[in-house]
């Protein structure tokens, strides 16, 4: 439901609600929080709230001390797992200068900017994620191992499976939350989960992905365990992949599908440091089902992009090298503007490699380009495009390249 100012006022009221979580992200997509009273509400609404931003990641340090969080009515959810007498809910936040002006490094204000862009040249993308994570045991000391909560393996099923549980309540919580998921199940690492979602707005799907991982952590924890996103949490198992699902409509009904992906596979190694930001991301990329080359096909897991068998408005194109370390509000921001460029340019794809890269010789793979191997590669690449210079800020570009 997408609620109005007047109608949080009053859902606030009537619902017994102490505590108002006002939720943003540092540039990396760390969800961050301050709590509010219900009497402060009304004067947030009008003026924002300021916070000391110098502490958060990518927001200037001291030069920029002072920014303002305005909370967005329409993203009102209640969190489950708070009790159920004095009730908190959270709403996501714009974050602003002193003066009004949105704050450049604001990435759900640059995700914004990108479907406004869109919108304007007629088309809309729509995306949905299958994240996964890892749970493992704790110590006596409540501390986080590396020991997996359990054997199994991919869609291994109860009793191997131990995290068929976990996964319930987390899909239960999500529900309760009004964000849809669409199956769930054990994946092929020691401990390793995955759950999907339903596609959706782009806005909407990127706020999903970071509630997300606030709701497994929370539940996880509950339950005595907790959950590692990381994109590589044992060296000899499978990293953690964030597998992007998108489509795209036009103003006059068309999908130019086969165009985006061609625009994707352009600017994917330019845009390889927003989507594997971290050194371990790289020893994910070109294992374990993880793409290491710049390809398409239909259904083949060894490629960049998978265009999975399915029909009608469930047709899309799967991105598989992004993992949980990116933030969701800038992947899909420069997914949508990398998409345009091919629709715009009428780029065509190039042959699908319907061949297992994994398995192929050094003759077959030097035709096809390569994803960066590193950060410092990745970086370089990111730091010197003018695809990213042109839709993303220098100082969110430094955040990531300096």
């Amino acid at each position: 439901m997408k609620y109005t100012k007047q109608e949080v006022l009053q859902f606030v009221n009537e619902e017994d609600v102490k505590f108002i979580r006002l939720a943003f992200c540092d540039v990396f997509g760390r969800q961050k929080n301050i709590s509010i009273m219900p009497d402060e509400l009304q004067r947030v609404f009008e003026y924002g709230i300021g916070i000391d931003a110098s502490a958060i990641a990518g927001f200037g340090g001291e030069i920029h001390s002072d920014l303002f969080l305005h909370p967005e009515p329409d993203t009102l959810s209640i969190l489950p797992w708070r009790p159920e007498h004095g009730r908190v809910v959270r709403m996501f936040c714009t974050v602003t200068y002193p003066d009004g002006t949105v704050f450049e490094n604001d990435a759900r204000s640059i995700l914004i900017n990108a479907v406004e862009t869109a919108k304007k040249a007629g088309y809309t993308f729509y995306f949905g994620s299958e994240m996964e994570f890892y749970l493992f045991k704790l110590d006596e000391d409540g501390e986080a191992t590396k020991v997996p909560y359990d054997r199994a393996g991919y869609m291994d099923i109860a009793p191997d499976d131990k995290g068929e549980n976990v996964r319930r309540e987390i899909c239960l919580t999500l529900e309760q939350m009004g964000i849809r998921p669409e199956g769930s199940h054990h994946e092929e690492g020691p401990g390793q989960n995955e759950i999907d979602f339903r596609y959706s707005d782009a806005l909407s799907a990127a706020d999903n992905a970071v509630a997300f991982v606030n709701v497994v952590k929370a539940v996880v924890s509950g339950n005595g365990l907790c959950a590692d996103f990381s994109p590589k949490p044992l060296d000899a198992a499978p990293g953690n992949g964030l597998h992007i699902n998108m489509s795209v409509k036009g103003r006059d009904g068309s999908s130019p599908m086969d165009n985006m992906i061609a625009g994707i596979l352009d600017k994917i190694p330019e845009m390889t440091a927003f989507l594997n930001p971290e050194e371990k991301s790289y020893d994910r990329l070109g294992n374990h089902k993880a793409p290491g080359y710049v390809s398409w096909s239909s259904e083949n897991r060894s490629q960049l992009v998978r265009i999975p068998a399915a029909y009608g408005e469930y047709r899309r194109a799967e991105l598989r090298s992004p993992d949980p370390s990116a933030n969701p509000y800038l992947a899909y921001a420069l997914l949508i503007y990398a998409g345009l460029y091919g629709i715009e340019n009428k780029l065509e794809l190039p042959k699908a490699a319907d061949i297992n890269l994994y398995k192929a010789d050094e003759a077959v793979l030097s035709q096809f380009k390569r994803l960066p191997t590193n950060r410092e590669e990745a970086r370089k690449l990111a730091k010197n495009s003018e695809f990213i210079k042109e839709h993303l800020p220098e100082m969110m570009i430094n955040a990531y390249c300096g």
